[in-house]
């Protein structure tokens, strides 16, 4: 009875180490591949989340100004109409006259 159980711990000794030794191949292989593109990584340039500079935040004041006169007016029309229908309407035509009235806002000469 000793001997089997010896024997059957041995056997179960040996899985664990051949799934040791699974395991750290695998760690090793991620570490390599981690390795290499971190080595990639540095050489190139580092991105910012958004573009910066003058243009980005003139861009980004006047899409701010365009969403904030579309508000204004979606405010306005849900005060003063008291119709789902037509305050859905007024944002349906926000949305899609956006576009359009950005452009006549900040036409680029």
């Amino acid at each position: 009875m000793s001997r089997e159980r010896a024997q059957r711990r041995e056997a179960r000794e040996r899985e664990a180490a051949i799934v040791a030794a699974a395991r750290a191949s695998q760690a090793e292989k991620r570490e390599r591949r981690a390795a290499r593109s971190r080595a990639v990584r540095s050489r190139l340039p580092v991105r910012h989340s958004r573009q910066t500079g003058v243009l980005a935040a003139r861009r980004r004041k006047q899409v701010g100004a365009t969403i904030a006169m579309l508000l204004v007016l979606n405010v306005l029309v849900w005060v003063v109409f008291p119709e789902w229908s037509a305050r859905a309407m007024a944002a349906v035509v926000s949305l899609l006259a956006a576009p359009v009235l950005h452009t006549m806002l900040f036409r680029r000469s």
